[in-house]
């Protein structure tokens, strides 16, 4: 994790939302879902002043709402899911521009979409605003198991590592004239997942081999010890407090 290591969602900025460090940006996210789950389907209007306070959040980042919307497509698969349940559900019906629809699954629909939708927002703000050795050195700020912080940034570096080689794999066989159009030429495909595999498997073992004899035994040196200041913490914690008024708001009135 000492290199820097920039990903497609990170948009580049100075606000003070960038500026905030990984781990409470991680803290706050985490709270806003979970104070956002927990609000009852019914307060409509809670969802929709979550949406203000997320929008003032990508406000005060420079994240424009084209940006932000576009990466909300991530969901759409959810969205059929929310789409297909009030016409499966069972219960009481109701009509509505003549189709049976189940009560329900209406609410089921709307509680998977607003709460569905709210979440992948507030997840793809962080990652808009917060590079992934960033976010890999703040998982490690908040204890999460050393193990799982490894195995996530050796994920991430040569995922991209295995990709590059596809891209070359790819480019081998076009330069060979190959170019898949049908079910004959799978096996061509097949013998190159299969080589692709064989190939990221011995890079793995390299890649240990030259660990283990520069001293590594089981665990990361930590480079960078994020800290942050009470400041800072309050000034991260502005959402997801500002979201749990909502919640309570929502369950008593």
């Amino acid at each position: 994790m000492g290199a820097g290591h920039a990903h497609k969602l990170y948009r580049h900025g100075h606000s003070p939302v960038h500026g905030l460090p990984p781990h409470t940006k991680l803290a706050a996210v985490f709270c806003f879902v979970i104070v956002v789950v927990s609000t009852p389907r019914e307060a409509m209007w809670a969802f929709a002043l979550y949406a203000v306070l997320l929008a003032a959040v990508a406000y005060a980042a420079g994240v424009p709402a084209g940006f932000l919307l576009k990466r909300l497509l991530i969901e759409v698969p959810f969205v059929a899911f929310a789409v297909l349940m009030p016409f499966v559900a069972q219960g009481e019906r109701a009509d509505v521009l003549g189709i049976s629809l189940s009560v329900n699954g209406l609410w089921g629909a709307w509680n998977v979409l607003a709460k569905g939708t709210l979440g992948v927002a507030a997840s793809v703000l962080l990652a808009s605003t917060t590079e992934l050795r960033e976010l890999l050195l703040g998982l490690q700020r908040l204890k999460l198991p050393p193990l799982l912080v490894q195995i996530a940034s050796f994920m991430i570096r040569y995922g991209d590592v295995i990709t590059d080689e596809m891209r070359r794999m790819r480019i081998a066989r076009e330069s060979r004239g190959f170019e898949a159009s049908g079910v004959r030429h799978w096996g061509v495909l097949a013998k190159s997942a299969g080589a692709l595999f064989i190939r990221s498997y011995e890079r793995g073992e390299r890649v240990h081999l030259a660990m283990v004899s520069r001293g590594y035994a089981g665990s990361m040196p930590v480079i960078d010890d994020v800290s942050a200041s009470r400041a800072q913490w309050s000034y991260a914690l502005t959402l997801p407090c500002a979201a749990l008024v909502v919640c309570l708001l929502g369950w008593m009135l």
